[in-house]
């Protein structure tokens, strides 16, 4: 999703997960169908990773213990005071290795590189096995070099797994080259919808420019189709 600050980006991306309330509308999704109740709501976030453009890391923590958080949504309130499982670190230690943190798994999350948190972000994301990845401007506070390289590594991984991500950026060069769709927003509406090859100067204008008065049809489902 590319947009202006302000657009609703994150607003629409943190709605996917119920972290933003809808105040119109409704999420369906392709194996609970429209999520209605509470149960419905629990069962797709616990699907459903996250990815900070702040990397929301408990700093004190190690890496490792940072990446297990992204099991406690599978267990319940009692069970998730417990010390998890051998098999649950394994799994942790896993997701490190494949962000290429493996040798920092031990090692204090404020005491890692900005780039270094986030791919720990992304680790937590893939310890909760998800079949959705939702990631708001997770490359927002990184140099160009680095957030070239974390959206490649997001990238290879949800090729290798079948994930679908749905990422907010800010840099048209970087959703150009690794995005599949994009869905360009101006104040609140879809103004754009379509492949890389069709983002020409005419769709960032009215991505970027646009004014309200020029949205066509504003109020049209947005339907965004997940591996699920």
């Amino acid at each position: 999703m590319l947009g202006p600050s302000g657009a609703g980006k994150s607003t629409l991306l943190r709605s996917l997960n119920g972290l933003v309330p809808l105040s119109q509308g409704q999420l369906a999704s392709s194996y609970l169908g429209v999520l209605r109740s509470a149960q419905q709501w629990r069962e797709h976030r616990r699907v459903t990773g996250m990815i900070f453009q702040q990397h929301q890391l408990i700093g004190r923590l190690t890496a490792l213990a940072n990446v297990l958080m992204g099991r406690l949504g599978h267990h319940s309130t009692m069970r998730s005071l417990l010390p998890l499982s051998a098999k649950e670190k394994r799994l942790g230690l896993d997701a490190l290795d494949r962000v290429g943190l493996l040798d920092y798994a031990l090692r204090r999350a404020d005491q890692l590189s900005g780039g270094q948190q986030q791919r720990v972000g992304i680790a937590r994301a893939l310890a909760q096995a998800p079949n959705l990845i939702l990631a708001d401007e997770p490359v927002a506070s990184l140099d160009p070099a680095t957030a070239e390289r974390v959206l490649a590594l997001l990238h290879r991984i949800c090729r290798q797994d079948g994930l679908s991500a749905i990422i907010s950026l800010h840099q048209v060069d970087l959703a150009r080259q690794f995005a599949d769709r994009i869905i360009g927003i101006n104040a609140g509406h879809v103004v754009f919808d379509g492949s890389p090859d069709q983002l020409g100067e005419d769709a960032i204008r009215r991505i970027y420019h646009g004014s309200p008065s020029q949205h066509q049809n504003p109020t049209h489902d947005l339907e965004l189709e997940t591996t699920p």
